[in-house]
């Protein structure tokens, strides 16, 4: 089919052009594959790993912009991926950081928050007064489980009912990784890791079938107050 595509470039080139996409790309998935805020979302980070652990010390690509991070299953050398998103499974917002920052820190700036109002439900990473304090001024409520060595506090069915539907956001990641390919080892330069994570991003967004939530809030009412 090379008579349809008579200016098609080989995959060496195609590769080398691939960076020149990512702002249009990342205007495009801003602006076109966010979805709305229903006052209900959920937060987390996942990491994305850029080589495996036995070549850290040998990468040379992402040497000065990847760190070394921990999550819950071990230590790891790349970025985490802060995401934000409402209970139909569209994507809110997302930040790409270094694999070393703390997952609160996104929830800081006022550009990454102003997407979505009402309550956030996350898991104990995301424990912190001031934080707290902080987006509840901006109208978030920021709603956590609580640590063992930590006092128990009332909190309503509701909030409890959604906080156990928090695994939304880990079958997001799951798919992020797994069916659109966020994530692999492979890359050839910093600025294709953004073209890569971008497309995926976006093919996402095009699912005719996300990951959600049944939550009816006025059953949810009459059981409280019951």
């Amino acid at each position: 089919m090379r008579h349809l595509f008579p200016k098609t470039v080989s995959y060496n080139r195609y590769v080398e052009l691939m960076a020149s996409a990512n702002l249009p790309l990342a205007m495009f998935v801003k602006t076109c594959c966010m979805g709305s805020s229903t006052g209900i979302s959920f937060t987390d980070s996942t990491p994305l790993r850029v080589c495996k652990n036995k070549g850290i010390t040998q990468n040379k690509v992402f040497d000065g912009v990847a760190a070394l991070g921990k999550s819950t299953i071990g230590f790891f050398f790349g970025f985490k991926l802060h995401l934000v998103v409402n209970d139909k499974g569209e994507l809110l917002n997302f930040m790409l950081t270094a694999g070393n920052v703390d997952d609160r820190q996104p929830l800081k700036d006022p550009a990454f928050i102003k997407a979505f109002t009402g309550k956030l439900y996350a898991d104990k990473v995301y424990i912190s007064a001031e934080l707290t304090n902080a987006l509840f001024c901006d109208g978030i409520h920021l709603v956590t489980q609580i640590r063992n060595n930590m006092k128990n506090c009332l909190m309503e069915l509701k909030d409890k009912i959604l906080l156990r539907k928090r695994s939304i956001i880990e079958t997001i990641n799951d798919e992020l990784k797994n069916m659109c390919q966020i994530e692999h080892s492979r890359h050839r330069s910093v600025a294709n890791f953004l073209s890569n994570l971008l497309a995926g991003l976006a093919a996402y967004s095009f699912f005719p079938k996300k990951p959600a939530i049944k939550y009816d809030p006025v059953q949810t009412n009459q059981l409280s107050m019951i």
